[in-house]
């Protein structure tokens, strides 16, 4: 017998198909419950029923190599098992209520390791309880993290610095400085601040062909769609949301850092004010924070409405604050029905976005880190030429099971991207909403 064995748990094939694949020359044991659970999914169209179904594919495909019951090898060289659920050990059936599916695929993994002494057996699971279970047993159990990132260390697209007065005398005598910061990713932000005034500051964006940081190109401060940065982070964000040629930005950051607002504004301005666009889009995962409401009445719109809230809370704020602009006095006032019917703007569930070509097109997913990395990857392939991509989110405020701050899409996206040229980020401390919402965030 090989000398690691790994038992799976149904959430972590659900959750990426490809998992069975990924433990190089090691044998994978798959309970036939898994199989049961992962049945009773695929009949759907959200990404999970697509899971489920890509899961029979490949284990359809291996059936016609060999038996799935004695074991079947991989381009990998490792082994892929399925195993039935009489093999449970007597110990087994004296520590767990074998009527519960969790407990038999412990059962399974307890079997393997009573059987074959000498391997290294390790049930994997995202589930929290079944790992807690499993280790009561004295079976090792860990977490499925072939995407994870180390939060902790999660890239926030800047960094502040302390320099001489000198360096700023440099910057305005030659527009730019050259890094002495150490390494930086393309587009990375550097926030100097003079050592003898701290309220002299400068943001400075580094280009990486040139190898030097220079002022912000894009934004001076002026005003986007009705409304201005409230702090230097923002100036940050509309820099990159603004330049044309980074084609995807994300704004991580908690309630009320102004993420959503900001883009929305950036999008309105290219694509209405200087039709750099040909349309904004706009679109956020249908999940519920809290008990769903259920099925709703009437046309695709009608349904996602509730859903599109937040959105039309921001559209807004933004209009108000267009309004009040005194370019704008004696024209017509646009409202979001307008915007919608001049075909500038349209809203849609992203459950509708796979298989669609996005080009010339400015869009928003708002709500990211509550998508897989998986549905990250076939959110940034919709993508056509000329298309800008924005993606909001906050990491601590997730609402699937499964995914946490560091498995989530919007956090493996921008590590596993800072490293491009046409990819920026940027991360959003300070609150602007309102006092009581910094309050909550920041205690909560």
């Amino acid at each position: 017998m090989d000398k690691k064995i790994f038992v799976l748990d149904t959430n972590v094939l659900i959750h990426s198909p490809q998992s069975m694949f990924s433990f190089a020359e090691h044998r994978v044991v798959i309970p036939i419950v898994v199989i049961e659970e992962i049945d009773q999914f695929k009949k759907g169209v959200d990404e999970k029923s697509r899971n489920a179904r890509q899961i029979g594919r490949y284990l359809d495909s291996l059936r016609k190599h060999g038996s799935l019951q004695d074991g079947v090898k991989t381009e990998h060289g490792g082994t892929i098992q399925i195993t039935v659920n009489n093999e449970v050990t007597d110990a087994t059936s004296r520590l767990f209520f074998l009527d519960r599916n969790d407990n038999l695929i412990i059962g399974t993994a307890l079997y393997f390791k009573q059987k074959y002494p000498k391997s290294s057996v390790t049930l994997v699971s995202k589930d929290a309880n079944v790992r807690i279970k499993a280790d009561c047993v004295g079976i090792n159990a860990e977490n499925y993290e072939t995407d994870n990132i180390k939060f902790e260390e999660l890239y926030t697209g800047w960094e502040s610095h302390e320099v001489e007065p000198a360096v700023f005398a440099e910057l305005d005598e030659k527009k730019f400085i050259a890094n002495t910061f150490g390494e930086l990713y393309p587009n990375e932000f550097v926030r100097i601040i003079n050592k003898d005034n701290a309220e002299i500051s400068r943001n400075l964006r580094y280009n990486s062909i040139h190898k030097s940081l220079y002022g912000l190109q894009n934004y001076n401060k002026q005003e986007i769609f009705g409304i201005k940065s409230r702090n230097f982070e923002q100036e940050m964000a509309f820099d990159l949301l603004l330049d044309d040629n980074v084609k995807l930005v994300s704004l991580s950051g908690k309630a009320g850092t102004g993420k959503t607002l900001l883009a929305m504004a950036a999008g309105l301005h290219k694509v209405v004010e200087e039709e750099r666009y040909s349309r904004l889009v706009i679109s956020r995962p249908i999940f519920p924070m809290g008990k769903d409401l259920g099925y709703l009445p009437g046309s695709k719109q009608e349904k996602f409405n509730p859903w599109m809230q937040p959105v039309y809370d921001n559209m807004d704020i933004l209009l108000s604050a267009h309004e009040e602009n005194p370019g704008s006095k004696g024209k017509k006032k646009p409202s979001l029905n307008d915007f919608l019917d001049y075909g500038f703007l349209e809203l849609e569930p992203l459950t509708y976005i796979r298989g669609r070509s996005l080009p010339d097109q400015f869009i928003i997913i708002d709500e990211a880190q509550n998508l897989t990395p998986h549905e990250m990857k076939t959110i940034i392939t919709r993508a056509g030429e000329n298309t800008k991509l924005v993606l909001t989110g906050d990491p601590y405020q997730i609402d699937i099971p499964y995914l946490d701050s560091q498995s989530n899409g919007l956090s493996v996206a921008v590590e596993k991207l800072k490293q491009e040229i046409m990819i920026g980020h940027v991360t959003l401390e300070k609150g602007e909403r309102s006092k009581l919402a910094e309050l909550a965030a920041k205690y909560f």
